[in-house]
Order: structure tokens, then C-alpha cells, then sequence
């Protein structure tokens, strides 16, 4: 089940697509103190973020801004904003998409659907390099032998798969780690690091995950 946070400070309108969206699946959390954010929406370690444009406080521009960072988490920008300067400057501060109000609900749900299954967050699995990983059964997969894997090392495979091709940091390996309910430390990351590799390897894959010395992991 992809997790979603929505961010939208119209009470009436928060409450009905946080309903609309947990009828069709979703997890969703729907934070009404908007003092705390983007690092409200990091604690939640979401699938994708439903963002509105005009908040108290910060507004939605420095929140994605804030937000991409840290994460790669997909943002969908929300708003009564329906000029082509808005949806530039959104996109330019790293939002995914971006939906004008009012939009249609199945627009909403056929947008979200596209924007996680292109980050490779959908509820099924994703392949890079014949190697496919099942979030949702907590697998990794190479012709035709299988691992399982701890919630951690699937954390951790879940974020390098949404970065395919990238370098992703220790910090970001590691922000992706606290947000569990226990506390790791650099030490901790090696470990499962080593531990997922040495899974990878017993299923027939090798020099499929890269340290970068200095930088980070890559796949």
C-alpha cells in the first residue's frame, strides 16, 4: 500500500480526499499544523506528497524547494495557481506534477497513480538491470531465484531503485533508516549494507550494487 501525505489547508477539502484516497487504497496522512514542515512530511516517509501552493506560514514553493534537498520523495502541486508561470516555477523548484483546482477526483487518482508508478512506488514490483524488486512482499528477485528481505534492507532497496542511476548518499541512506522507529547509526547502515549485498549475491547478482567511495551507493 504506496503511503501519500496531503498537505492542504482548506479543512472541508483536506478531509473529503483524504477520504477519497483511502477508498481507493492509499495510506494517507493529512497534517493540520503547518509550522513543521517539510520535515512533518519526512517523519510520515512517504510514497508521494500532495501538495498545496498557498499554506500558512511557508508556502508550498519553499516547502518542495525544502523537500528535495533531503528526498526524491514525488511531489503533485495542488492549487488554485492555474497560470503556465506557476506550473514552471513549480516544476523548477522540483515538483512532479501539478494539478489546478478544482480538478476532477478521478483526475486526482489517475495522476497519482501515473506519478507512483513512474518512481517506481506502486504497490507492484520494479525491475532495473533484470533485478526485480516487490516492495510489497519485501523480495528481491534474478531469473527465477528469490530473497527476502528486512524491512530495513528493503528501505534501503526502495530508495536506490527510485534513484536508479544515481548516487544516493549515506545521509540519505540514513534519513531513509530513521524514519523507522529505531535509531541508526552509521555503523548500523554498513551492516545492512553488507547484508543486502551478500542476498544479492546468493541469488546470482553481483556488481549490481556500487559503493561509490566518498559519495555514496548507486545501482
Amino acid at each position: 500500500m504506496a503511503k501519500l501525505v496531503l498537505v492542504e489547508d482548506d479543512e472541508v477539502l483536506r478531509r473529503e480526499l483524504k477520504l477519497l484516497l483511502e477508498t481507493y487504497g492509499y495510506e494517507c496522512a493529512a497534517p493540520t499544523d503547518f509550522c513543521g514542515m517539510p520535515e512533518a512530511i519526512l517523519r510520515e516517509n512517504p510514497d508521494l506528497v500532495l501538495l498545496d501552493l498557498t499554506l500558512p506560514g511557508k508556502d508550498g514553493y519553499s516547502i518542495c524547494r525544502e523537500l528535495r534537498l533531503v528526498s526524491r520523495v514525488p511531489v503533485i502541486v495542488l492549487t488554485s495557481r492555474d497560470t503556465e508561470a506557476d506550473e514552471l516555477l513549480s516544476m523548477s523548484f522540483g515538483a512532479d506534477d501539478f494539478i489546478a483546482k478544482p480538478f476532477n477526483r478521478q483526475i486526482l487518482l489517475a495522476h497519482t497513480a501515473a506519478v507512483l508508478k513512474r518512481s517506481g512506488l506502486q504497490a507492484g514490483s520494479v525491475t532495473h538491470r533484470g533485478v526485480t524488486f516487490d516492495p510489497a512482499r519485501g523480495t528481491v528477485a534474478f531469473e527465477g531465484r528469490e530473497a527476502e528481505l528486512t524491512k530495513n534492507e528493503g528501505k534501503i532497496l526502495s530508495l536506490l531503485f527510485r534513484s536508479a542511476g544515481c548516487v544516493v548518499s549515506r545521509e540519505e541512506l540514513m534519513n531513509e533508516l530513521w524514519q523507522s522507529d529505531e535509531f541508526v547509526d552509521d555503523n548500523t547502515l554498513t551492516v545492512n549494507m553488507n547484508r543486502l549485498r551478500r542476498k544479492l549475491e546468493e541469488i546470482g547478482v553481483r556488481d549490481f550494487l556500487v559503493t561509490r567511495r566518498g559519495k555514496g551507493y548507486a545501482i
